[in-house]
């Protein structure tokens, strides 16, 4: 992006509700069923039927609403959002527009070193449309309206996003805030957590906005990075050759990494809204606010604060720690089964804590972003770490051995007790057994002994080695290192 040109972004999330039924009727709420089975007369729309509104979808939105800070209306209506699309049976979505339920909070995200809030705009309630099926079809479409009535929350910025990192950490934070709060299972990959991006650059030190485009089709945070970085550098190279930026819709292309006109936007939909005549205005028990707010979990930012406090590490490492909700577990089951090792064992539990968490950081964290949830399953669940982790502790593995019976236990799908096993992997730190080792090499190379005697103090790496050798690898470095020295006099 030209230095001339700042980057301007606003960003719509549909996020789908952890219901069992859809939002005005009874049908299930529930992905991957066989197409158009889960469906009834209400979210077919059938002529005649009434809309009933799912309390539990409702429950969800304050319990959101609450997290995130924003002003929760006693009062909001629903309305009839009119366009014709072969997923969406009624010819209208029913959605809120004048009077939404939630207005106002704030994500706080990173900017470089610093943090600071991308405010909220509104969060509204609304019916998901259904699905348009072309992949392996000639020359037709077919609809699957299994979706269709699924009840959505869109969740949308003020325009505060300045480049595509922060774009991508407003939409983990959020995600991780829906998943927390069992609001929504956030699943990219299965639509459940969606996301659209309004685009503009302006010249900098304007407070003017510059011309919108949309972009749609981002189901994963590299995809969003990318279509941003791409739609950036394409307004900007327009900009800088006086040309005018049109209003558009555009969708990214995963295979190019390029985002591609679908249609324009120079004249406004009109979408003809109007309060849905079927369903009441929605009042707001107090109580239900309050019951809501009583049974809050954790929150992401609360966790990061305790975790920054008990672990003794800074608010940065604990945000990576706990950017999912799988690895914030995961830590906190870690810590627990530590606990159990440490009062057996006799040793402090904050030593084997901050190991945990350079692991975590490190070894457990690589292999997440490469294999995802998998690495915290049975045979490497977080008792099995503690496990491997107390070995260390206790001095009974190095940790270079540890990282690499985690990396087999990994590919393997073997516990990491079990590739110990396999491999006899322990490590021997007994000041009696080592030393009766190094005994043995001393009197087996005396010619060598001399000579590092004598001022030849590279032989101080042979000997230690022919130790090594002796033990089959187990002898713990440390200890063999102090009492080779202590043995040799030097």
């Amino acid at each position: 992006m030209s230095p001339s040109f700042e980057m301007v972004v606003g960003l719509e999330v549909h996020s789908q509700l952890l219901t069992h039924a859809k939002l005005f009727c009874g049908c299930e709420n529930r992905f991957g069923a066989p197409p158009n089975t889960l469906t009834c007369p209400v979210c077919l729309g059938h002529p005649g039927v009434l809309p009933v509104l799912n309390e539990a979808a409702v429950r969800l939105g304050i319990r959101l609403g609450l997290s995130l800070g924003c002003t929760i209306h006693h009062r909001s209506v629903f309305d009839r959002k009119h366009y014709f699309y072969p997923d969406l049976p009624k010819g209208y979505q029913i959605s809120q527009f004048t009077y939404p339920l939630l207005t106002g909070g704030a994500i706080p995200v990173r900017s470089g070193p610093e943090v600071r809030d991308i405010r909220l705009h509104r969060i509204h309630m609304e019916e998901d449309a259904g699905k348009n099926l072309h992949a392996g079809i000639r020359d037709a479409s077919h609809v699957d309206l299994n979706r269709a009535g699924v009840p959505l929350l869109e969740i949308v910025s003020e325009p505060d996003i300045r480049t595509p990192e922060e774009a991508v950490d407003y939409l983990k934070k959020l995600r991780q805030i829906l998943r927390s709060t069992g609001v929504s299972d956030g699943n990219m990959e299965e639509g459940s957590f969606r996301c659209d991006a309004n685009v503009s650059l302006r010249p900098i030190g304007s407070s003017t906005f510059g011309t919108k485009v949309e972009i749609k089709n981002m189901n994963s945070f590299r995809f969003v990075h990318k279509a941003l970085v791409f739609e950036v550098e394409r307004q900007s190279e327009l900009l800088e050759r006086g040309e005018r930026v049109v209003s558009e819709t555009r969708l990214f292309d995963s295979h190019t990494g390029r985002t591609l006109p679908m249609r324009s936007k120079e004249e406004a939909l009109d979408y003809r809204y109007f309060p849905e005549p079927d369903i009441p205005p929605l009042v707001l028990d107090p109580e239900w606010i309050e019951k809501e707010k009583a049974s809050l979990p954790e929150l992401p930012q609360e966790r990061i604060l305790r975790i920054s406090r008990e672990f003794g590490i800074g608010e940065a490492e604990a945000e990576i720690l706990v950017v999912e909700e799988e690895l914030a577990r995961y830590l906190d089951e870690a810590r627990e089964a530590l606990r159990g090792h440490s009062e057996k064992g006799g040793w402090p539990l904050e030593k084997g804590v901050a190991r945990l968490v350079n692991f975590l950081l490190t070894e457990v964290l690589r292999e997440w972003n490469r294999k995802g949830v998998q690495v915290l399953g049975d045979s490497l669940s977080s008792a099995e770490i503690a496990h491997l982790l107390a070995l260390v502790t206790e001095e009974r593995l190095s940790l270079s051995q540890a990282k690499d019976v985690y990396a087999i236990a990994v590919e393997s799908g073997k516990s990491p007790r079990k590739v110990i096993e396999e491999r006899n992997l322990s490590q021997e730190s007994g000041e009696e057994t080592i030393g009766r080792w190094i005994v043995e090499v001393l009197a087996e190379n005396p010619s060598e002994v001399q000579s590092y005697r004598d001022g030849k103090d590279r032989l101080f790496g042979f000997l230690v080695g022919q130790v090594m050798k002796k033990s089959g690898g187990k002898a713990n470095p440390q200890k063999l290192n102090h009492l080779l020295k202590e043995a040799l006099g030097r």
